[in-house]
C-alpha cells in the first residue's frame, strides 16, 4: 500500500514539475516575444527597370548577357546610326540654308529701312523744284501771251509753250515719285515680314536639327540606374521599335514588403527596428528598421479590390504592406533579387 502511496506522490510530483516548466516556459516566450510582431509574407522587392528603346533599328551591339551587373551611365546596346547620321546631316543642311536666307533678308530689310526714307525726302524736294520750275514757266507762258503779236513772234511762243509743258511733264513725274517713295512704311513691313518668315524656317530647321540629333544619341541605350540585367528577350541583330520591352535592370537598392495582419500594427511605428530572415540564406542574419506603413490594405490596391457592400459580407482580417529597409544592405554578389521570401521580425516599443 505504501509503495502505491509513493508511486502515486511521484507521479503527482512529475506533473506538477511538468506544468511548472511550461508555464515557465510560456511565461518566458510571452515576455521575449510580446514586444515583436512578425510575418512569413513577406519577400524582397527593388527598383526595376524595363529598358526599351526610343527609335527603332537592327541592334548592332549588344555587350550584355544574362543576369550581368552593369553600371548606371554605361552602354548596354547599340542600334544601328547609319539611317540617324543622314538625317543629321540633312538637317543641318536645311539649318545652313535657312541661316542663309535669313542673313540676305536681315541684309536687305536693313537696306531698305534706310533707303525708303531717304528717297521719300529726296522725292518731296524733287516734287518741291518741279513744282518751282512749272510755276515759273506757267507765269513766263501767261505774260508772253499777254503781248500783242507785235511784242512777240510765234516762235517766243511755242518755246515758251513747249517749256511750260515739259515743267508740267517733270512735275507730274516728280509726284509719282513721291508717291512711290510714300510707299517707305509698307516696303519695310514687307522687308521685316520676309525676314520674320525666314526666322522661323531658322528656328524651324534647329528644332529638326535637335530631333535629327536627338534620335541619333538615342540609338545609344544606356543604363538609368546600376543593377543586374533580367528578363532578357533581346539578340544582335534583331529589329526593335520605341517602346518594346528589350530587358530589365534590377537595381541595387532592395528592400523588404512585409504584409502584417491589421492587428499587429497597434504598437509598430516607422523607425522601429527589425531583424530579417532570409529563406534561402538561413544562417544570414540582417538588421533593418521599419521605413513606412501603406496607408491601405494590399487588398484595396489590387486589381480588383473587394467589394464589401453585397450583401454577404464576411469580415477577413486585411494585410497592410510594410516597407523595411536594410541598416546595412547584403553583399551584392548574393542572388537577392524582387520576389525573394524573407521572414521579418520587428520589435515594437
Amino acid at each position: 500500500m505504501k509503495n502505491v502511496q509513493s508511486t502515486n506522490k511521484n507521479k503527482i510530483r512529475l506533473i506538477a514539475a511538468i506544468i511548472i516548466l511550461v508555464s515557465i516556459g510560456l511565461a518566458v516566450y510571452f515576455i521575449t516575444h510580446m514586444n515583436q510582431e512578425t510575418t512569413d509574407d513577406a519577400q524582397i522587392e527593388s527598383t526595376v527597370n524595363s529598358i526599351s528603346p526610343k527609335v527603332s533599328g537592327y541592334i548592332v551591339n549588344l555587350p550584355i548577357s544574362d543576369n550581368q551587373y552593369v553600371k548606371a551611365g554605361e552602354i548596354i546596346a547599340q542600334i544601328d546610326p547609319t539611317d540617324y547620321k543622314i538625317k543629321v546631316d540633312r538637317a543641318q543642311a536645311n539649318l545652313e540654308a535657312a541661316q542663309a536666307k535669313l542673313e540676305g533678308s536681315s541684309s536687305s530689310l536693313e537696306t531698305t529701312k534706310i533707303s525708303a526714307p531717304s528717297n521719300e525726302d529726296a522725292a518731296t524736294a524733287e516734287v518741291a523744284q518741279a513744282s518751282a520750275a512749272w510755276d515759273n514757266a506757267n507765269k513766263l507762258l501767261k505774260r508772253i501771251k499777254s503781248l500783242s503779236d507785235e511784242a512777240r513772234s510765234q516762235q517766243q511762243l511755242d518755246a515758251v509753250i513747249a517749256q511750260e509743258k515739259s515743267a508740267r511733264a517733270a512735275l507730274e513725274a516728280a509726284k509719282a515719285k513721291l508717291r512711290d517713295a510714300e510707299t517707305a512704311p509698307h516696303a519695310v513691313a514687307t522687308a521685316q515680314a520676309n525676314a520674320d518668315e525666314l526666322q522661323a524656317e531658322v528656328k524651324r530647321a534647329e528644332a529638326d536639327l535637335a530631333q535629327a540629333q536627338n534620335d541619333l544619341n538615342n540609338t545609344k541605350i544606356i543604363a538609368p540606374i546600376a543593377g543586374r540585367v533580367t528578363n532578357k528577350g533581346v539578340q544582335q541583330g534583331d529589329y526593335v521599335q520605341p517602346g518594346q520591352q528589350l530587358f530589365s535592370l534590377v537595381g541595387d537598392d532592395i528592400y523588404v514588403v512585409a504584409n502584417f495582419k491589421e492587428t499587429q500594427l497597434r504598437d509598430m511605428r516607422a523607425g522601429d527596428r527589425a531583424r530579417i530572415d532570409i529563406d534561402a540564406f538561413p544562417s544570414l542574419k540582417l538588421e533593418g528598421k521599419v521605413d513606412s506603413i501603406q496607408y491601405g490594405t494590399g487588398a484595396r490596391f489590387s486589381a480588383f479590390p473587394p467589394e464589401n457592400a453585397t450583401g454577404n459580407f464576411v469580415k477577413i482580417v486585411q494585410r497592410v504592406p510594410v516597407k523595411i529597409v536594410f541598416a546595412h544592405p547584403p553583399k551584392t554578389e548574393l542572388p537577392l533579387g524582387p520576389g525573394i521570401s524573407v521572414v521579418p521580425i520587428v520589435y515594437t516599443k
